[in-house]
């Protein structure tokens, strides 16, 4: 599919990021952001295999078999969906076959043809209420576009498959903080008309501070619903649309820089009475750290037993842990990570954790 000038235009003027990420590489980095209504593929698995425990289990087969594929690291990872180096680039820089991992090698299992993704119930024309992660926010326009008539879930998504982008946002308001999972940008916008049964809703944030883009598939059917959600968990029951409120006037102003450490959380292993943790410091700002501090409330009984490439304290929930003296540089757009074991005694919900460096 060939961009028209002017979103072309916009595209190379603008370009993104957000979210949990262990691994950066030349095409690959930190990530921050993925549509979380409509959902896309790696939120709503993510979705999926949350366990009681704390670790990624899928239970919808579409989402197992992108795991089997991609790893679990990819669900941890769900807002991580990028290319550092797209500049706002579409055609001829995605491959055909890969727009829903975004040419994201850790993200592949996410392009399989299936017919068995977690679905979006939407209304064709109606006005729905979006709403994008913004683990780390940025100052980026936001593209969404929909499937032609001639498309099937039968076979990956091409840039031929896709109209012209029906929605077009820059900069939108967002509620709750950033390094969460429930932090999201909000707009609302009419959906594209004359549509029924399956399609694909594709999306990229542009950033316009950074040549980070973001990229994702959300499986929909326009049935007649409001944003209800089937296919995840045991037995797939629907998820309402939430109502965040759209806002009253056109957004216009550049949301805040985020801090320059963030912190992300993950549970490696699970087992009765006790898991492996894993915490990723990122380095967001221009220059290095000289020494991070991280921070955390455990919502239940957790307590740490084993701790490495860091050192802790707790006191009662709240748990501190700061870098060991080899691994308190980290350069710009770099990360470093420490691990633990800990034992629970009930549900293991993550809890949110913060990070700051002199």
């Amino acid at each position: 599919m060939k961009l028209p000038s002017r979103v072309a235009a916009l595209a190379a003027a603008a370009t993104l990021a957000a979210g949990i990420v262990t691994v950066v590489t030349s095409n690959v980095a930190s990530a921050h952001g993925a549509s979380m209504a409509p959902g896309s593929r790696t939120f709503l698995c993510w979705k999926d295999g949350l366990s009681p425990q704390g670790d990624i289990r899928p239970n919808n087969p579409a989402c197992a078999a992108a795991v089997a594929q991609s790893g679990a690291n990819s669900l941890y990872n769900w807002f991580s969906v990028l290319r550092s180096d797209a500049n706002g680039r579409t055609v001829g820089f995605i491959p055909d076959g890969q727009l829903c991992s975004g040419g994201n090698a850790s993200f592949s299992g996410y392009n399989l043809a299936r017919e068995d993704w977690p679905l979006t119930h939407l209304t064709s024309g109606a006005n729905f209420n979006f709403r994008y992660s913004n683990w780390a926010h940025h100052p980026g326009t936001f593209y969404f576009y929909v499937t032609k008539d001639s498309w099937s879930p039968t076979r990956p998504l091409a840039w031929s498959d896709l109209e012209e982008p029906f929605l077009t946002v820059t900069n939108p308001p967002q509620n709750g903080g950033p390094g969460t999972n429930e932090g999201h940008y909000y707009f609302s916008g009419q959906l594209p008309s004359g549509k029924s049964g399956r399609h694909i809703i594709y999306s990229r944030w542009v950033r316009s501070d950074s040549q980070e883009n973001f990229f994702g598939c959300s499986d929909v059917v326009f049935d007649g619903g409001n944003g209800e959600v089937t296919g995840v968990g045991p037995g797939g029951t629907p998820t309402p649309n939430p109502t965040t409120p759209p806002p009253t006037t056109g957004p216009t102003t550049p949301p805040p820089g985020p801090a320059s450490c963030m912190a992300v959380y993950r549970v490696v292993n699970a087992w009765s009475g006790g898991f492996q943790g894993e915490v990723t410091i990122m380095n967001h700002g221009g220059s290095t750290f000289n020494g991070w501090t991280a921070n955390w409330t455990w919502p239940g009984d957790q307590a740490i037993g084993t701790l490495w490439n860091g050192t802790h304290t707790q006191n009662g929930t709240s748990v501190t842990v700061r870098n060991a003296p080899y691994n308190g540089a980290v350069a710009p757009n770099g990360t470093t990570t420490f691990g633990f074991t800990a034992s629970v005694g009930a549900t293991n919900a993550a809890p949110t954790v913060t990070c700051t460096s002199p």
